[in-house]
């Protein structure tokens, strides 16, 4: 069993920044790949970015070279740094992660991105 919480949205105006936090309930190196979803209203949920438990980084390409994931394995925590917000970045954000078989999603935090 895996609990997975995220915070740290908000409203932003355009060029600003956030940063998300996935606060999990087990050790994020026994998760094999930790991930960062957003869905957008009327629109399907998308993938945004993901690290895996070796480290290692991928995002979609709207994203990249704006947006940093990042993990603390101290604390069981998995960030997203979202510089350089566009309006189309406004969406609930959600983590998820596969445990032993089993996917686990985070509640989603807002974010909205408007002048």
């Amino acid at each position: 069993q895996v609990q997975l919480v995220e915070s740290g949205g908000g409203l932003v105006q355009p060029g600003e920044s956030l940063r998300l936090s996935c606060a999990a309930s087990e050790s994020i190196t026994s998760i094999p790949i930790i991930y960062w979803y957003r869905q957008a209203p009327g629109k399907q949920r998308d993938l945004v970015a993901l690290i895996s438990n070796m480290g290692s980084t991928e995002y979609v390409a709207s994203v990249k070279g704006r947006f940093t994931i990042s993990r603390d394995v101290a604390t069981n925590t998995v960030y997203l740094q979202m510089n350089s917000l566009k309006p189309e970045d406004t969406a609930v954000y959600y983590c998820f992660a596969t445990f032993r078989r089993q996917n686990y999603w985070g509640q989603g935090t807002q974010v909205t991105v408007s002048s």
